[in-house]
Formats: C-alpha cells, structure tokens, sequence
C-alpha cells in the first residue's frame, strides 16, 4: 500500500507541491522585469564576470533528439544529447535552397564545421559554445573574451560609425536600454556557423543581441537574427546565461589550431621517396 501523508499518497502530495512551486515562484520574464543589478562607477548596470550556457545549442540551436555522433567507431562519446533548442517560434525560416545547403552541411560537418577548423566562432555562436566568456567594462567600450581559439571582440559604446570591414566576430557597437545591454552586430563573414548541426548563414548576417541580468549571478540572452540572403523572416533565440562561481575562475588559453593543422594541410605535406 501506498505511504500516505494526511490522506494523501506521496505521488499527490507532489503534485500539489509542484503546482504551488509553479504559481509562487516568478519566472525568468518577471525576475528580468524586477532585478536591477549593481552599477558600475559611471552608474551603468555591472556585468563584469566570467558567464557560461548550459545547454545543447552548440550542437543543435533547435530542438533536437540525441542520435549517433559523427564518428561510428566512437559509439556514445560524442554522441548529440537532447536538446529543447533555443530558436523561438518553431523551425528555422530558411528558403528552399539554404535548406538543402543546411543538410548538406549537416551530412559533412567533420569535414564543413568551421569549428573543427579552428576558425573562430563567430556571433552568436560563441555565446554558447560550450565555454566560458569574460565580460569586461569600461565607460568608453565593453571588451567580450571568449575562451574557444582565444577568440575576442570589442562593443564600441559611443561610435555609429559602419564596419570598416568584414570580421569573424563582426563589428559590435553598444548601447543601453535601462538594465539591458544591446549590441549591433554587422560585418560577419560567411565562415561561421550557429552550431555543429549544418545552420549556417550568409555575409549579410545582423545580430542585435540583448544581454539583461536577472539576478546576481545570471543574465538573460537574446539574439535576433536577419539574413535576407538565407531567412525569409528574423528570428530570435534567447537562453540564460550562468556566472562561473567557483575559487578564482577565469578564462584558459584554448589555442585549438595546433589541433586542426594535421586535418587542413597534412595533404601538402611534402613527401620524400627512396
């Protein structure tokens, strides 16, 4: 039989309990609307730390089951785990032929993936790739450092000038909107992906991306993307993003193209024959 508790089974009592977490305690919306982070000395909200995603965007933005991983040979490690993906609003907008162009990627990203190449990461991808990010502010500029390839950008806060050119992580400028830091981003290059799934886009890539602390040790992330030449509308994906609280953390040197040289140019190799 059954424990029961007042007249009630444990499995009831649990439900009830869930219910009243679910309609007391307030969402990650009513949490960004209500927080009000610390200041700076200029008196602008304070986002200075070391922040990390946790989920599975790196491997899929949108939502995805777990299936086989790219080499057979390995069995489960690294394999894809499930993911309820970050895209709002259901599949992603592409046209019919960025599709096919997707599934080819899909089908050779060992061979396609920018990331396996070394190259860097790109915006927004680099928000979630899987390792941390350090935000430094200053009144003049926010500088963003990114652990994947020693990879960096600099958010200019008080320039409208154009990118003077195209950039792996594109040309940031800055503004805030209340608590919230919004970013322009605009001079990508088409050689970055959004994850290791085969999405990818064009040089006509903008990102505006709004980064909005929710309480002390977490930041809400959205990024709204445009891209006339592969989307047929924007769309947005939006996660939270966690500060790093363990003893002294900080950003490691991941210098990944010593690992990725043998896979571009050990064909040019010169050979030597008796």
């Amino acid at each position: 039989m059954p424990t029961r508790l007042a007249g009630m089974t444990l499995a009831s009592a649990a439900v009830v309990f869930a219910v009243f977490c679910l309609a007391e305690a307030p969402t990650f919306s009513q949490a960004r609307a209500t927080y009000k982070a610390p200041r700076t000395p200029d008196g602008k909200p304070n986002l200075n730390g070391i922040w990390q995603a946790v989920n599975t965007a790196n491997w899929d933005i949108e939502h995805h089951v777990a299936r086989q991983g790219p080499v057979f040979a390995l069995g489960a490690s690294f394999s894809v785990p499930p993911g309820l993906g970050v895209v709002e609003g259901g599949p992603l907008p592409y046209t019919p032929d960025a599709l096919a162009i997707r599934n080819v990627n899909r089908d050779n990203s060992m061979t396609r993936d920018p990331e396996v190449k070394c190259f860097m990461p790109g915006i927004p991808r680099a928000t979630y790739q899987g390792m941390p990010f350090q935000i430094v502010q200053t009144p003049q500029n926010i500088l963003m450092a990114y652990e994947f390839a020693n990879a960096s950008r600099v958010v200019y806060m008080n320039t409208n000038d154009p990118s003077p050119s195209a950039f792996w992580m594109g040309w940031s400028r800055g503004r805030w909107e209340g608590e919230t830091l919004v970013i322009d981003v605009t001079g990508l290059t088409d050689q970055t992906w959004f994850d290791r799934a085969g999405n990818f886009h064009s040089d006509a890539l903008h990102v505006v991306e709004r980064y909005t602390a929710t309480g002390p040790d977490h930041l809400l992330y959205e990024a709204t993307i445009e891209d006339p030449k592969i989307f047929t509308r924007p769309w947005k994906m939006s996660m939270p993003l966690y500060r790093r609280m363990e003893k002294n953390p900080q950003l490691l040197e991941y210098i990944c193209v010593e690992f990725a040289e043998e896979l571009m140019y050990g064909h040019l190799r010169k050979r030597t024959g008796r």
